[in-house]
């Protein structure tokens, strides 16, 4: 499901933000990116979201905005600097070339000095970061949430088409046996045979199509599994994975209901029933 949420908390003349989007997958994945001096808190920051949403790209940015009036430290890397330095010489010594290395040579190397920045502790900042990090959260569910109930009243809708196709197979189903026994006389007919309509062979051969096309057991499956598909939806927590397994038994026993019938009324209705339960697959992949 499809989502932002924002939250803000401040730490000593700072503030933490954090965002979080979140796009439609089948699974749950959390990307998390996070300012150097934080790369620590990824474990914790992926362990709340994933206890909160289970389903979904999640994409997590946490930035530290400082305060104008917050204290700032030069980030100074001294071990860098010292490397420099020793190389710088060694370098000198070997090609023999004059010139003097001042400070302001090694201040200038990558990664010796960095632009002022808010200087934090990953263990002291946690608090603040889930603090935000919780308020986003919030915000992303609210809005899953009312995709979640528009979704939902789309599956109902799709259900009631369901519930007709299948009540449409239910009336049809008796006059199935009703026009099969009928063909066959009629074949019987046409090649000249003089058989009673009560002779025992086709009373046998009748009773026989009606054992084997009976879907009476596979119908009332289907509508339980409807019942219980439109209980799930009902319910105020995550049951995407339950809806896909029922979806997946209602296209079993549609398979079967489809190679039992022998009627192409029924496959008709069978036919409409699946392309139906093709587009609810496709919407529940994106519930929660």
């Amino acid at each position: 499901m499809t989502g932002y949420g924002r939250g803000d908390a401040d730490l000593a003349g700072a503030k933490f933000s954090v965002e979080l989007y979140s796009v439609n997958r089948k699974q749950s994945d959390v990307v998390v990116n996070l300012p150097r001096d934080l790369t620590e808190l990824e474990p914790r920051v992926r362990q709340v979201v994933n206890e909160k949403i289970s389903r979904g790209r999640t994409t997590v940015s946490v930035a530290l905005h400082e305060s104008a009036n917050g204290p700032r430290n030069l980030a100074l890397d001294t071990a860098l600097a010292r490397s420099y330095h020793e190389a710088m010489l060694t370098l000198q010594k070997e090609l023999s070339a004059p010139g003097e290395i001042t400070i302001g040579t090694i201040l200038q190397a990558p990664g010796v000095m960095r632009s002022p920045e808010h200087i934090v502790d990953a263990n002291e900042a946690w608090p603040v970061v889930q603090r935000a990090l919780t308020a986003a959260l919030a915000d992303l569910i609210k809005m899953r949430e009312r995709e979640g109930k528009h979704l939902a009243k789309d599956l109902i809708h799709r259900l009631k088409v369901l519930r007709k196709e299948i009540k449409e197979i239910r009336a049809i189903y008796p006059e199935v046996v009703k026009k099969y026994r009928s063909a066959l006389l009629e074949r019987i007919e046409k090649a000249g045979l003089n058989l009673p309509i009560e002779d025992e062979r086709l009373l046998k051969e009748v009773t026989f199509f009606a054992d084997r096309s009976d879907i009476s057991e596979e119908l009332t499956r289907l509508e339980s599994h409807l019942a219980q598909f439109a209980h799930h939806l009902r319910k105020n927590e995550p049951v995407g994975r339950s809806l896909e397994f029922i979806t997946q038994e209602i296209f079993r026993e549609l398979n079967t209901l489809g190679a039992k019938s022998n009627d192409a009324d029924i496959s008709q209705h069978v036919v409409a029933c699946k392309s139906e339960l093709e587009k609810i697959r496709e919407q529940i992949q994106n519930l929660e």
